[in-house]
């Protein structure tokens, strides 16, 4: 990016792949040079998300470092922590958390980050959300808990461990 002018368009665009692609440097340069750390994606993904989702802990730390918004709903209505709950990536859920990130957390349809986790049989996420305080009895917009989610899933694990 040195010496090269870029359009903001650009320069955003630039910062959506280096987060989905775990490039932190450029990530923090594309910041430093105006990008906002809660910037999104067209499809409403923000930088701090794509990070999460593909697993990128280096970039999730220098955005939540820089001012992400650990909160910040995508285009679905999820949070950083619902994407990194369903795919199960507890080193990834840590520092969000840390930094603040509701734990139980509601997308559109009621759904909260251990609901996520239960649906796809994420045992390791499911005994960590549940240590940090998540509700084991929060009940989505269909009137479920946690543990009907994976049972609804088949996620035969999480439902014999969730009460």
């Amino acid at each position: 990016m040195t010496g090269t002018i870029v359009d903001r368009e650009s320069l955003v665009a630039l910062a959506i792949d280096a987060a989905r692609g775990g490039d932190t440097d450029t990530l923090t340069r594309a910041i430093a040079a105006g990008v906002s750390v809660n910037a999104t994606s067209p499809r409403g993904d923000s930088l701090l998300m794509l990070a999460c989702y593909y697993g990128h802990g280096a970039a999730v730390a220098a955005l939540i470092d820089r001012g992400a918004d650990v909160n910040q709903l995508d285009a679905r209505g999820q949070t950083p922590l619902a994407g990194v709950a369903f795919k199960g990536l507890v080193d990834v859920a840590a520092p969000l958390v840390a930094a603040g990130a509701a734990i139980d957390a509601r997308s559109a349809d009621g759904r909260t980050p251990l609901m996520m986790a239960a649906a796809f049989n994420r045992v390791e996420m499911v005994r960590w959300l549940v240590e940090q305080g998540a509700s084991v009895d929060t009940r989505d917009a269909a009137g479920l808990r946690p543990v009907d989610v994976a049972r609804a899933m088949g996620a035969a694990d999480v439902v014999a461990i969730l009460p």
